[in-house]
């Protein structure tokens, strides 16, 4: 099952949807992760948790970053 992308788009992005597009493509886009990066200061604690464990699979190559290519 994919996650539609198209929320990032018409909605503020959200931390555990981009975790789980991120976790089950492989894939993080340099924007997304500019945007993990300017808001952390916002983050409550879970969501820091999250972005920590997003770094390590980062850190272990198990997430890329890269671009994401459509499906249709």
């Amino acid at each position: 099952m994919r996650l539609d992308l198209s929320f990032f788009e018409t909605n503020s992005m959200n931390l555990g949807l981009l975790f789980l597009e991120s976790v089950s493509t492989g894939v993080i886009t340099s924007d997304e992760m500019n945007w993990v990066t300017s808001n952390q200061s916002h983050f409550s604690r879970v969501e820091e948790a999250t972005a920590l464990k997003l770094g390590r699979l980062l850190d272990r190559g198990l997430i890329q970053i890269g671009c994401r290519i459509c499906q249709n």
